[in-house]
């Protein structure tokens, strides 16, 4: 919830201080009462969280524009958005003022509106497709140079792929199993925001998903999300299966323990995970196969987690992971069966 009312409050705010300079910069000095700048900022906080809304609706439900080229896109959006922005002019004018429209409005300040509402719809379009590329955090990291310079955080990392991605290229087509993966990766996304996770970096077919860990108090937010994965690729089984022939099932491997974050590049930059806990995670995963397990935990991820009557966590031993000297605690997570 927190996640979702940020951006509202912080496009709200905005919209109520542009709303307040278009008055002071477009209109006649003698209408420059407390009234109508409060009805002006007003004016613009309602028409940003419109431009706003229609963002996420195309992103939501502009599936047939993505597929479009980017010049086709950038001009269809731009028109949808003159239109809404239009149409709540409009209305806004009729409620805010409570008269009809009139002609001198029309001549000399709709336009005007319309001019801004679609100035305004590029940062926000900017940030919000930033957010979208690399994300929120890193993106933010990114602005603040927090990691300019390695720093060591205690995270927890959960390694999830595509099982039998190599058999499904070879009987259904690289281009076909890359149409099933961009599916996959959009549909898992979801239920990864919704439990705080933050997607790190997509490597072939497989996803990188990382948390702050929460070493004060146990959480059980990792494996939710897990299972809310599962349940969302169940929830959308016939869809796999119509357009497929397949329902995606994955493997996943977690773990917790310090990672060395830093950015990396120049013409195109990038935060990077260093360190044991990185590669133990990739190994779990890949150890998930061997065992027989879908989801593979580690002990110090098992010393995050609650007591919890909702997963049977079933211990395996300690094992020594391939081309690794060190053994580690592992264990298989599933959730329990209510009889």
């Amino acid at each position: 919830m927190r996640r979702a009312l940020t951006p509202v409050i912080v496009l709200a705010v905005f919209g109520l201080l542009v709303g307040g300079l278009f008055r002071y910069a477009f209109d006649e000095s003698n209408e420059a009462s407390v009234a109508n700048y409060v009805r002006s900022a007003l004016d613009g906080a309602a028409l940003t969280l419109i431009v706003w809304a229609t963002h996420l609706y195309l992103a939501a439900r502009g599936g047939w524009l993505r597929r479009r080229p980017l010049i086709v896109e950038l001009i269809a959006r731009s028109v949808i958005l003159a239109v809404i922005v239009a149409v709540a002019a409009i209305v806004l004018e009729i409620l805010l003022y409570g008269h009809g429209l009139e002609a001198k409005w029309i001549r000399e300040t709709f336009f005007k509106i319309i001019g801004v509402g679609l100035l305004l719809s590029i940062p926000i379009t900017t940030i919000y497709e930033l957010v979208r590329m690399i994300g929120g955090h890193t993106l933010l990291n990114i602005v603040l140079g927090r990691y300019r310079q390695p720093v060591r955080e205690q995270r927890v990392l959960l390694f999830l792929d595509l099982v039998g991605s190599t058999t499904l290229a070879e009987a259904m087509g690289e281009l076909r199993v890359q149409e099933l993966l961009t599916r996959f990766f959009f549909d898992i996304d979801e239920p990864i925001v919704a439990h705080g996770g933050e997607v790190h970096a997509y490597v072939g077919d497989e996803v990188i998903v990382t948390w702050p860990a929460d070493t004060g108090q146990p959480s059980r937010r990792y494996l939710d999300c897990v299972f809310a994965i599962e349940d969302r690729l169940a929830k959308r089984a016939d869809h796999y299966r119509k357009e497929f022939g397949v329902v995606p099932a994955f493997r996943a491997g977690m773990h917790a323990g310090p990672v060395v974050i830093g950015e990396c590049g120049d013409s195109r930059r990038q935060i990077a995970y260093f360190g044991d806990t990185v590669n133990v995670t990739a190994r779990l995963q890949t150890h998930c196969k061997e065992a027989g397990r879908p989801l593979l935990i580690s002990g110090e991820l098992r010393r995050l987690l609650p007591l919890d009557p909702d997963f049977v966590i079933e211990p395996l031993g300690s094992t020594q992971l391939r081309g690794r000297a060190a053994s580690i605690d592992l264990f298989a997570v599933a959730r329990r069966v209510s009889s």
